[in-house]
């Protein structure tokens, strides 16, 4: 092992940078809890098995200089091979951004918007019930395989299609790719939180009206624990149509990365 990785040195740096890239941004890997030794020693192993179906000729003449040293070239090619890592982690990332999104937008109308720590898997101050969503998100991601396939399946993909100077001559692209993503984070995340939303939305009217109308019975005072309650009468109800919503997002965001690759490797447009 060790001597085919010597053998095929430069190679074996090009493909283990993409994957360290990928690694850095991915959820769940991301965490600071992952030391840093298992992200490197994983990535490792990931480009040893990957090296043998890449093909770098292209980038022969770049790779050593006149010396045999690593040429300059080499080096700004290594520079976007993590840049394509990144930015598969990082789409990634904004598919689960979406869940903790929607769960940010309830918190603030149940009035959990206050109870804020700090989520160890999006490495940000999140409301509790973002981190709950971000949680079960990341759960549905486990259980169906997600994993599996991003690793056997997208990674290998983009090695046979996507290189660093397709990634330049196709940057139209990739900027649609992005608004397209973000664009859907924020719709994914209304769509989730709307109908709780909507519910809580009613619920505050319908108390202020009473309020108004029998100032003695003090609903208002009881608005937060009535909202409360339903919001997670609603959530329980709810919670396996969100799975499944959760499922086509993640299915949606695959074959988004995947025409991505097509368009990158100059099979679609």
């Amino acid at each position: 092992m060790l001597d085919k990785i010597i053998l095929q040195a430069p190679v074996f740096l090009l493909v283990a940078v993409r994957c360290v890239g990928l690694l850095m941004t991915l959820p769940l890997f991301s965490m600071r809890a992952v030391p840093m030794v298992a992200k490197v020693a994983l990535a490792g192993y990931m480009s040893f098995f990957l090296m043998n179906t890449v093909d770098y000729s292209d980038y022969a003449a770049f790779i050593s200089g006149p010396d045999g040293a690593l040429s300059i070239q080499f080096l700004l090619i290594a520079v976007g091979e993590g840049l394509i890592g990144i930015i598969i982690g990082f789409y990634v990332s904004i598919i689960f951004s979406a869940f903790s999104s929607a769960g940010q937008f309830m918190a603030f109308q149940m009035g959990f918007s206050a109870a804020s720590t700090y989520d160890s898997l999006s490495q940000v101050e999140n409301p509790l019930l973002g981190q709950f969503f971000n949680f079960i998100a990341m759960l549905v991601f486990m259980q169906n395989q997600w994993f599996q396939r991003l690793f056997l399946g997208g990674l290998s993909k983009s090695f046979t299609t996507v290189t660093t100077v397709s990634l330049i001559q196709n940057q139209e692209h990739f900027v649609n790719f992005l608004l397209r993503a973000l664009t859907k984070l924020f719709t994914d995340a209304l769509i989730i939180a709307l109908p709780i939303m909507g519910t809580l939305l009613l619920i505050s009217v319908c108390t202020g009206l009473l309020s108004k109308a029998a100032p003695q019975m003090n609903l208002m005072s009881e608005g937060f624990p009535i909202m409360i309650l339903v919001s997670f009468f609603l959530i329980m109800t709810l919670l396996p149509y969100m799975s499944d919503f959760f499922l086509r997002a993640f299915r949606h965001g695959f074959s988004e990365i995947e025409r991505l690759f097509d368009i990158f490797g100059g099979g679609g447009k």
